[in-house]
């Protein structure tokens, strides 16, 4: 977690200093670096929140549009589940490859500019995935698609980061993964029950009608930069970087953390849809797609994640992150449909809350370079969406749920242990403290 705040503060100084010989006025104090940036109830704030908020409903409806569709795709494509999972795990690769070199070009061009043309390119290849001629051609759209999303994801992060002040970060970046969840359900709702009608590729379609209606939303709404100052990064210079934000311990633990929570989401999100068409369930398109209506549990979770760590600190909100997580897991092994349902619930809110946790705490941690210290976070939290998808499909395939559920408990296990490191380590330091103190 952050280091502790000193307490020290950066206005607070003598009331009054002598005046010179001359009659000038007292000193001035140090002017508050956090004055000029974006705040709640501030000018500005609402506009930069709905337009993040549009540019996460995109990012998680267009980088998991097949996912509610995979029984469809599979059953077209006379292809197996763990061969139609790699449309979404694509996707997500392409993601967590891209986020850091596109991380550096937002250094030199800015945060805005790269989130429009990430959006854009995103939503135009979302128009041409529905006449994906066969499953290799729907791959490959769908890996060079999350290589154009990813420059959202870390840019985002950065620009929040420099625009907004930092009592209010957690809950800004809060609203933009409000925005994903709200992407990732209304994305699978509206999949659902178009496949139902018309197919999976009309439904490809819609998300790609949504995504337009987003991009043009984002760019209507999002603020210029006033925080931002441009620089080159060339390659040394980002391996130099990115070397320092690695070397960094507590950072290293954030971007596991990450990593381990999106396993889990990857895996049950990609296979929970051949589950429920299959028995004692048997589920139509329209159905399953409308149980991802979970998400705005997710919206909730996420967006109350602020809230969580002021009450209980930023370990004890992974701790119940962790705890909510797994107890989904565990209850979606019942063989009865509102046990699942309550199992997904679980998932989701445990899931969005752990990674507003974490993802904020990068943010909060990464004094410099903080695109990069957020692209790394993102590398590894899709890669962890890449390899639960990859993963949970296998598993499925081969064990059945309970297989899915045995891989998502093991990566809650890392993330719990990750975060009982961390406190021991800062109950050592603090112990360590004091007694240099009483000494």
């Amino acid at each position: 977690m952050p280091p502790a705040d000193t307490g020290a503060s950066v206005t607070d100084r003598a009331a009054a200093s002598p005046l010179s010989s001359t009659g000038s006025s007292p000193s001035a104090a140090a002017p508050d670096p956090e004055s000029g940036k974006l705040r709640p109830g501030g000018p500005g704030y609402r506009r930069m929140s709905f337009a993040l908020f549009a540019a996460g409903v995109a990012t998680f409806a267009l980088l998991y549009s097949t996912q509610a569709l995979l029984p469809a795709i599979s059953t077209d494509l006379g292809v197996s589940p763990d061969q139609a999972s790699w449309t979404v795990s694509a996707a997500t690769l392409g993601l967590a490859l891209g986020v850091i070199p596109l991380s550096a070009v937002s250094e030199r061009f800015g945060r805005r500019t790269l989130m429009t043309v990430s959006l854009s390119v995103a939503t135009l290849i979302a128009l041409l995935v529905p006449f994906a001629p066969s499953l290799g051609v729907l791959i490959a759209l769908r890996g060079v698609q999350g290589v154009a999303l990813a420059g959202l994801p870390a840019s985002a992060m950065a620009f929040l980061a420099e625009e907004v002040r930092a009592k209010a970060l957690v809950a800004a970046i809060g609203l933009f993964v409000a925005g994903n969840s709200i992407g990732g359900m209304s994305g699978r709702i509206v999949t659902g029950w178009v496949a139902q009608a018309w197919g999976w590729r009309a439904a490809l379609g819609a998300v790609g009608v949504l995504a337009v209606v987003c991009a043009v939303t984002f760019r209507l709404l999002v603020p210029k930069a006033r925080h931002f100052a441009a620089r080159s990064v060339g390659p040394r210079a980002l391996a130099r970087t990115l070397g320092g934000h690695l070397a960094d311990p507590l950072l290293r633990r954030l971007y596991a953390i990450g990593g381990l929570f999106m396993t889990v989401f990857g895996a049950v999100y990609t296979v929970i849809g051949y589950r429920l068409v299959s028995d004692p369930f048997n589920l139509p398109q329209g159905i399953i797609g409308s149980i991802f209506v979970v998400y705005l549990v997710g919206t909730v979770s996420s967006a109350a994640a602020g809230k969580l760590v002021a009450r209980t600190g930023r370990r004890g909100a992974l701790y119940l992150a962790v705890g909510t997580t797994s107890t989904g897991l565990l209850l979606s092994l019942a063989d009865s449909v509102y046990a699942v349902l309550a199992g997904l619930i679980l998932i989701t809110a445990g899931f969005f809350a752990g990674h507003a946790v974490a993802s904020s705490s990068v943010s909060r941690t990464a004094k410099t370079a903080r695109a990069q210290a957020s692209a790394l976070y993102q590398c590894a939290y899709y890669t962890g969406s890449s390899l639960g998808g990859a993963l949970g499909a296998a598993a499925f395939y081969a064990v059945g749920w309970e297989g899915t559920v045995l891989l998502g408990l093991a990566a809650m296990v890392g993330a719990a242990s990750i975060t009982l490191y961390a406190t021991r380590k800062a109950v050592a330091e603090q112990r360590l403290l004091r007694l240099e103190q009483a000494a």
